[in-house]
């Protein structure tokens, strides 16, 4: 099993103080933002990821968020090519860049130069990012999609032709060759996270990519995972462990009690304060707005609609009670239970890669640090001596 940490990057300071209600000002004035603060957040992180490289973590996940002290890589691609300098067996998961948001071309050529840099070792994950980045960069929510597709047609074609022209919606080039080329051929290993909608499977199965399926586990992963066996079936692929890659959060202590002590103040900040800053997760929103279709959710099981829905009042309103509950079923508590729990989420997924989350919420350093080395030491061998070898929810669906 591959084992990646995804890092948010998260604004290295917490910002409860500054709240109205429930909810942190957006947009929150920058006479809040402190530069070192700043400074020593991301120096601090790419310490981090250098000891992931020294202690033989598989990869690194990259971000990309805008005008929020949710995470601070407004440009992944500037922190994987920091990242790229500082570390040498390290895969770079970008996961990923907004594809709707940006020129094409230049995120080709962008991503060619780090695979150059890294020798290789860059995984492209394309998203189409949350309804706030569209307000920051003043792209309509109704043409995310098209957009995302011919800026995926753009860099995919970019990478693998000799010399291309396009002529498209929103971009159009003519006798294009760019120098330089990626490493990898004929383009670094494509990842799509999908958090519920059905086109995104059906584009993800049609590209026979990687995806990560849902944010959390249960019914509608099972869901998720599901129709893309059959997407990527009706396009002549079968469906394999290495299609899927899960996130998770895990803390490793000496038991549950002392996990949920000390990891429940910054997953509560994440939730409350942090998550959906300035952003609307409501699929209902998303729909009147255009982001999403009326029938995006149309292959979820009925008992799966409630999580589909994108509640944001189900992360606002996280009480100690609710994280106590939910952390009895996550990787918390003592390296045993972790790792069990890792493995057996994987397995029920048929995922033969997972991506950990060790700060999420913006943890101190040292504690971050701890848990990066502990994992490292007591959990991380016996994941990466498993192997997933199938996806039972895909089984009976044959290519």
């Amino acid at each position: 099993m591959k084992v990646f940490v995804f890092d948010l990057l998260a604004y290295g300071e917490q910002l409860d103080h500054l709240k109205v209600g429930s909810e942190l000002p957006y947009p929150l004035s920058n006479r809040y933002f402190k530069a070192d603060v700043a400074v020593r957040t991301y120096a601090e992180h790419l310490e981090a990821w250098e000891e992931m490289d020294r202690l033989g973590y598989d990869g690194v996940g990259f971000n990309e968020h805008h005008c929020s002290p949710y995470g601070l890589m407004n440009s992944p691609n500037l922190m994987a090519s920091a990242a790229a300098q500082r570390t040498k067996k390290l895969k770079l998961l970008i996961y990923g860049n907004l594809l709707p948001l940006h020129e094409p071309l230049r995120l080709a050529e962008e991503l060619a130069m780090l695979d150059c840099l890294s020798n290789g070792r860059l995984i492209s994950g394309f998203a189409r990012g949350i309804p706030r980045e569209y307000q920051v960069h003043n792209v309509p929510l109704k043409d995310s999609r098209a957009r995302y597709e011919e800026a995926y047609e753009i860099v995919t074609r970019a990478w693998s032709e000799d010399i291309f022209s396009y002529s498209g919606q929103f971009w159009s080039y003519k006798d294009v060759a760019i120098w330089p080329r990626p490493v990898q051929k004929p383009g670094p290993e494509i990842w799509i996270p999908i958090v519920g909608s059905k086109e995104s499977i059906e584009f993800a199965g049609k590209k026979n990519a990687i995806i990560t399926p849902g944010l959390t586990r249960g019914g509608l992963q099972e869901d998720i995972i599901r129709y893309f066996a059959k997407c990527l079936a009706s396009n002549g692929h079968q469906i394999t462990p290495n299609h899927l890659s899960i996130a998770l959060s895990a803390y490793v202590a000496d038991s549950k009690a002392e996990a949920v002590r000390e990891f429940a103040p910054y997953h509560l900040y994440f939730n409350r304060t942090l998550f959906s800053h300035g952003n609307f997760t409501e699929t209902a929103k998303q729909r009147d707005a255009g982001y999403v279709s009326q029938t995006s959710n149309d292959y979820v099981r009925r008992e799966n609609m409630k999580a589909a829905a994108g509640l944001r009042e189900d992360y606002r309103n996280m009480t100690m009670a609710d994280f106590e509950r939910q952390a009895e079923n996550m990787p918390l508590g003592t390296a045993k239970e972790v790792t069990e729990r890792i493995i057996s989420a994987a397995e029920a997924a048929g995922a033969n890669q997972v991506q950990i989350s060790l700060n999420r919420g913006a943890l101190p350093h040292e504690m971050f640090m701890e848990q990066i080395r502990r994992f490292a030491r007591e959990v991380l061998p016996a994941l990466q001596a498993h192997e997933v070898v199938r996806v039972p929810l895909g089984e009976d669906i044959a290519a």
